[in-house]
């Protein structure tokens, strides 16, 4: 992130608190931000993503690889790295094919009803879409009945996106 972005950043955290700092003087409570969400695995500190890698490259060079700042895609609440520009303009034609499956949230989490953070370099590509996991432990448990844990997890992933903020 350059200085400058970060600066700008700075500024619009601290024009947010006054605003909210007031409303809630003024009695009110402060409205959810449209630019953020749960639903997707972010950095609330950047809004990135994912930590920042690209998703598309997962598929085409089979390896978690980090994003640029100069390559940047906004979707779903979040902001998207990629690697270059062609990665970009695949993820925009067809995000929800190469976007995490359950944003980003480990699918054993999923499947039990809870919002576990997925970590880019624990993943696996089955069923030709993309699933993160939180530890490695959690994936080697997957991989045993891939198909069973997707259905479970796909099953309670309405109710969890329910309850995280959109």
């Amino acid at each position: 992130m350059t200085a400058a972005r970060q600066k700008r950043k700075r500024r619009r955290f601290r024009f947010g608190a006054f605003a909210a700092g007031l409303l809630v003087l003024a009695g009110g409570a402060p409205a959810a931000s449209a630019a953020t969400t749960e639903r997707i695995v972010t950095d609330w500190h950047n809004g990135l993503a994912i930590g920042g890698y690209d998703p598309v490259a997962f598929f085409t060079d089979g390896r978690p690889m980090a994003g640029s700042a100069d390559f940047e895609f906004r979707y779903g609440g979040a902001i998207w790295r990629f690697c270059n520009v062609g990665n970009r303009a695949a993820f925009a034609a067809k995000p929800e094919i190469y976007m995490p499956q359950f944003g980003g949230y480990d699918p054993l989490g999923v499947m039990h009803g809870v919002a576990v953070a997925g970590n880019a370099n624990v993943w696996l590509i089955s069923g030709e879409r993309l699933y993160l996991f939180y530890d490695r432990a959690r994936l080697e448990r997957f991989t045993v009945d891939p198909d069973r844990f997707i259905a479970e997890a796909e099953r309670k992933w309405p109710e969890l996106q329910r309850s995280l903020s959109p």
